[in-house]
């Protein structure tokens, strides 16, 4: 798509003025966008803006992490917690502050890997504190108790 908004949906017409424009549904570029019905009702820019407010969140709750590294893949079994692991205790024994999000639903193993098996992660007005397993490397994982 060559979609001239920022906010177009990926299938868009080229050219796409975006939901959030008040000419969305009803510029001549809409003309035989498969959104354009969402766009012109309104449905898109909702639908957008409902994830603009968790987004927003997101990126206030983030502003400070200078450095994000994602671990992933489509195929269980390839070593992507055991690497994911290692990148954080490497990171952390040159001193940098690391946090580790497992989020693996069918075989969280961070705890295991990264020390702390049966801890618990503390809850507060403020959210939920990762395990501490070294002083500047806290661990999130749904294998922890009490989440």
């Amino acid at each position: 798509s060559t979609a001239d908004a920022p906010d177009a949906p990926a299938d868009a017409n080229a050219h796409c003025v975006g939901p959030s424009s008040a000419n969305a549904g009803d510029a001549a570029s809409c003309a035989g966008c498969p959104n354009q019905q969402a766009c012109k009702s309104g449905a898109a820019g909702a639908a957008r803006d409902a994830t603009d407010a968790d987004a927003v969140a997101i990126a206030h709750r983030l502003r400070d992490v200078k450095h994000k590294i994602l671990v992933l893949s489509g195929k269980g079994g390839v070593g992507k917690s055991t690497f994911a692991a290692q990148v954080a205790f490497g990171l952390a024994s040159r001193g940098k502050d690391v946090g580790l999000l497992d989020i693996d639903i069918c075989g969280p193993s961070a705890p295991l890997m990264c020390g702390g098996v049966g801890a618990e992660v503390h809850k507060s007005n403020s959210g939920w504190s990762p395990v501490y397993v070294e002083e500047n490397l806290g661990v999130m994982s749904i294998g922890y108790r009490h989440l």
